[in-house]
């Protein structure tokens, strides 16, 4: 079943040199772009990260430090990378938890502050889990009855992420086919920053979802602890998380 879209649409895949939203780096980025009318756009590309590429991860992707040598920082495509997705909703597997949060970590380290919060995201495992509860591989063969060669290759990832999106509006009547709808199903937590280390409670106010003050209003713990606004600035958290605590800290007017 064809996507209903109100908006262009994003379907995207990373490969990184691991797994931290903080000291990671992007690879190879690999992207569906599917237009209302449905005409589809589709690039590749890998990215030197600037770092060295762990043997680790090498062998879950494949690519090597020398693959990637002469291909450009991802501050050098950064901006064309940011009008190419200006305006799409998002989607892909896993993307919520890493790799929309690991992209606009990129973005901000590039310079560039890409507002990802606030499109709407349809994450396949999301709706997998919820349905059948199965890996990227598994989900291929059981939507699409066939089997996912080159698994953890960008190219690869994404387009049988794209199909087996595809496959679940087919399979699933009560699922409706519009972005909205399969957003709110698939990513039912509202998140201040794409950690996740800031989340939304009941009254839609910030607050903390990690260490001693986890459930605690942000602008509650800076009033009374100001020292552990400067302790998480200094500390391995993500630019984005800084970022959004500023913001509250800034907003806090009323408190001081």
């Amino acid at each position: 079943m064809k996507l209903n879209l109100e908006n262009p649409i994003i379907v995207f895949d990373l490969e990184a040199t691991g797994l931290s939203l903080v000291s990671d780096r992007i690879v190879e980025i690999s992207i569906i772009k599917i237009f209302p009318n449905g005409d589809e756009e589709f690039k590749t590309r890998r990215i030197n990260p600037e770092i060295p590429i762990p043997e680790e991860a090498t062998k879950i992707h494949g690519i090597t430090d020398e693959d990637v040598k002469d291909c450009p920082k991802f501050r050098e495509i950064a901006k064309s990378l940011a009008l190419f997705i200006e305006g799409c909703d998002l989607a892909g597997y896993n993307v919520f938890k890493f790799d929309i949060p690991l992209l606009g970590e990129e973005f901000l380290r590039a310079g560039l502050n890409v507002n990802l919060h606030n499109r709407k995201v349809v994450d396949v495992q999301n709706i997998f889990h919820n349905m059948e509860q199965r890996t990227l591989v598994a989900a291929y063969k059981f939507y699409c009855n066939r089997t996912l060669e080159n698994a953890h290759n960008a190219e690869a990832d994404t387009k049988a992420t794209y199909e087996v999106l595809q496959s679940q509006l087919d399979r699933y009547p009560e699922l409706q086919n519009n972005v909205k709808f399969l957003s709110e199903f698939s990513v039912n937590t509202r998140n201040f920053d794409y950690a996740a280390r800031i989340i939304a409670d009941k009254d839609d106010e910030p607050v903390f979802n990690f260490g001693k003050y986890k459930g605690r209003k942000v602008r509650e713990i800076f009033a009374i602890e100001p020292t552990y606004y400067s302790w998480i600035m200094n500390g391995e958290f993500t630019l984005d998380t800084k970022r959004v605590l500023s913001e509250i800290r800034s907003s806090m007017v009323e408190y001081l």
